[in-house]
């Protein structure tokens, strides 16, 4: 079984005797059910699992459920024998967006405290942002992503212990051995190429198929751009060709989206594009990126919208779409293909998955910095730089940034393939993996 951060944090939601009830949020096929199946199992004694979509598929028992009358009325006829009381008995919603009332529906079950629940969906964000009631006060939103590089890292044997050693060596700015570092850097390149999708990570584990890897990541970008077509008839065709630009946008130069690209038509604007722009990114299939001309503390407060660049949830989607079957552009490091693109999505998916709210530098006169993070301890920013090359030290963008006293900046980042960790006045340079505990 995959070792998923998410784990702890359901026991101890569970073990806190929290007063609202758990909502975890998340695209398709990150691992939702399955962590929360096995939890629940683990800890209650008795296990009830409701799955909306395959009620609205079959006997439809709960589509007109508007009391928790009629709820536990019936579960009941499903599970009767197992409505116990609430320290022993789980119920799992699972894809409760299919039904959005009972969203709301929470709030009193929540309120009546008969049993423990907790709930899942796979467009929940799109599903809460349309919802009129949201029982805000009666649920905690968790978001689930894709496996991060530390839990692939778990999932290819890697020990608790070691990850602590490689995580010390981190906090003190230390770098590792050269076998170490090898061996780090031939699982960061094969993780650009499986990604973080459990199935895809099993597949991987089992049979060492690229081929079975890509059928599969194939199959989930496909079941996306599906989801759009089923949750937004009006808008679908524009979702789908914006999801359907996102890996060719990476590979231009400032990698933003260009909005007369959409439908080719002049003179529009990012907000004729806020619903479907707001579908991809809620829907968790897409990572936003705002750009930031003036970085003050805190960072949301200076963000353009109209400036946006977006990254796929998962970077082995992205390696799939851009090199097939061929692994070499990636395990070689072939000098002829540019990997700047490929780092720059694991490096959104990483922070993205750590809780960062995601921002790059966009300065006409100073040029870009590719992401901005807020610094809480300095009340600044923290600009970082990716770099797949080994001209890793050439970066005049971040450099002027450093060097604007107007920023206050205490601390900058690059990243690279480099294993030395080196501190030149305020950059750090750092491997690639340490991205891991940023």
């Amino acid at each position: 079984m995959l070792f998923r951060k998410i784990e702890k944090t359901l026991k101890e939601h569970f073990a806190s005797e929290c007063n609202k009830i758990m909502v975890v949020d998340g695209a398709r096929q990150v691992g939702k059910s399955f962590i929360i199946r096995h939890v629940g199992r683990e800890l209650f004694e008795n296990y009830i699992e409701i799955n909306f979509v395959e009620d609205s598929l079959q006997d439809k028992r709960f589509e007109n459920v508007r009391t928790i009358q009629d709820f536990y009325f019936q579960v009941s006829m499903i599970a009767g024998d197992k409505m116990k009381e609430k320290k022993n008995t789980l119920i799992f919603l699972d894809e409760i967006q299919t039904y959005p009332h009972f969203l709301t529906l929470l709030k009193f079950l929540k309120q009546d405290d008969r049993f423990t629940y907790i709930a899942s969906g796979s467009l929940l964000g799109v599903t809460l942002n349309k919802t009129t009631s949201i029982p805000m006060g009666s649920i905690t939103v968790v978001r689930m992503y894709p496996l991060d590089f530390e839990e692939f890292l778990y999932a290819n044997g890697f020990h608790e212990s070691a990850i602590d050693i490689i995580r010390q060596h981190f906090i003190k700015r230390k770098s590792l051995d050269v076998t170490t570092h090898n061996n780090l850097m031939n699982l960061f390149r094969k993780y650009l190429l499986i990604g973080g999708l459990p199935d895809a990570v099993n597949s991987y584990l089992k049979e060492y198929n690229i081929v079975s890897v890509r059928t599969i990541q194939n199959e989930i970008h496909e079941f996306y751009e599906v989801d759009a077509s089923k949750y937004d008839l009006e808008n679908r065709l524009k979702i789908q060709r914006i999801y359907e630009m996102i890996p060719s946008t990476l590979e231009n130069k400032k990698k933003r989206i260009v909005i007369k690209d959409i439908d080719g038509v002049k003179g529009k604007t990012f907000s004729h594009y806020q619903d479907e722009f707001d579908y991809l990114i809620h829907a968790g299939i897409a990572l936003e990126v705002k750009a930031i001309s003036n970085p003050t503390f805190p960072l949301i407060e200076s963000c353009g919208k109209n400036l946006l660049k977006l990254y796929l949830n998962d970077v082995g989607i992205f390696t799939g779409i851009l090199y097939g079957n061929n692994v070499h552009a990636v395990l070689d490091d072939e000098r002829s293909i540019n990997l700047g693109s490929v780092y720059e999505n694991l490096v959104a998916c990483e922070l993205k998955a750590h809780g960062r709210n995601l921002y790059y530098y966009d300065n006409r006169n100073n040029g870009e910095v590719d992401f901005l993070i807020d610094d809480y301890e300095n009340l600044s920013t923290v600009p970082i730089e990716v770099k797949s090359g080994k001209d890793y030290t050439v970066h005049s963008a971040l450099k002027r940034f450093v060097e604007n006293e107007d920023y206050h900046v205490k601390n900058a980042v690059v990243l690279s393939n480099a294993r030395e960790v080196k501190i030149l006045g305020k950059i750090m340079y750092l491997p690639i993996y340490y991205v891991m505990f940023l």
